[in-house]
C-alpha cells in the first residue's frame, strides 16, 4: 500500500492499517470467489484501491453524505473511499449475492461502520442519496437512468449532487448529451502510474 500512501499522506494510523488489511482478505476470498480478476490480485493497491481514491482527489466529501455504489462487486470503489471518509455512508449495491458477500465480509472484517452492503439493482432502491460513484459499470447515459429516483437535488459539497463514474478511453459520444452538466478530469493528472494513463474521472450533476 505505499503508492496509496505516497498520494495520501495524511492518512491516520486507523486508516492505514485497514488499508493494508485489504490484499490478504481480498486474495483469501478470490482463492473462493473470483471477485479481482486473477491477474489483477497482485496489483490490488494500484488498479483498486488507489483506482478508486482518485475520486477522492476531485472531491472531498462532507460529513453526513450518502453514497451510493453501483455495481459494486467486491466493494470498489466503495469500500477504499469508505475508509477514507468514516463520516460518510456508503451503501454498496451489486445484483449478483456472492460478491456483495465479499464486500460485506471485507467492510466487517476491517471495522467499517459505515458501510451498508446489499444484493439488488439500484433502479429498485427505495432511497436516497447525494452521490453515485461507480466503475466501469454502465454508459453514462445508463447511470443517469437507474440514479434518477435515488439521487436528490442540490447538495452541500464543492460539486452538487450526482453521479461520479470511473472511466476509461474515449467518452466524448457518452457524454455529449449531458453538456454543461459533465466535468471530467484524467486521473494521471493526480497519480503518475502507467495504469492511468488513459483512466478518467466523470461527474454530471443530478
Amino acid at each position: 500500500m505505499d503508492v496509496v500512501f505516497k498520494y495520501f499522506p495524511e492518512l491516520t494510523i486507523t486508516q492505514r492499517n485497514q488499508l493494508l488489511q485489504l490484499p490478504k482478505l481480498y486474495e483469501e476470498w478470490n482463492a473462493m470467489i473470483n471477485v479481482v480478476s486473477r491477474k489483477d490480485i497482485e496489483m490490488l493497491a494500484i488498479h483498486h484501491v488507489l483506482h478508486s481514491l482518485a475520486i477522492a482527489k476531485v472531491i472531498s466529501f462532507a460529513k453526513g453524505t450518502k453514497i451510493l455504489d453501483i455495481g459494486t462487486g467486491g466493494g470498489f470503489p466503495g469500500i477504499p473511499l469508505a475508509i477514507l471518509f468514516p463520516q460518510v455512508s456508503f451503501t454498496l449495491v451489486d445484483s449478483i449475492g456472492k460478491k456483495i458477500t465479499v464486500a460485506k465480509s471485507v467492510a466487517e472484517q476491517i471495522g467499517l461502520t459505515n458501510v451498508v452492503a446489499q444484493k439488488g439493482r439500484v433502479e429498485e432502491l427505495n432511497a436516497n442519496f447525494d452521490f453515485a460513484v461507480t466503475r466501469a459499470v454502465a454508459p453514462v447515459a445508463k447511470l443517469m437512468e437507474w440514479t434518477k429516483r435515488t439521487i436528490k437535488p442540490g447538495g452541500y459539497n464543492s460539486l452538487p449532487n450526482g453521479v461520479i463514474a470511473l472511466k476509461g478511453g474515449d467518452i466524448s459520444q457518452e457524454i455529449k448529451p449531458f453538456g454543461r452538466r459533465v466535468k471530467k478530469w484524467k486521473i494521471s493528472g493526480f497519480f503518475e502510474e502507467d495504469y492511468f494513463a488513459e483512466k478518467l474521472i466523470v461527474y454530471v450533476s443530478n
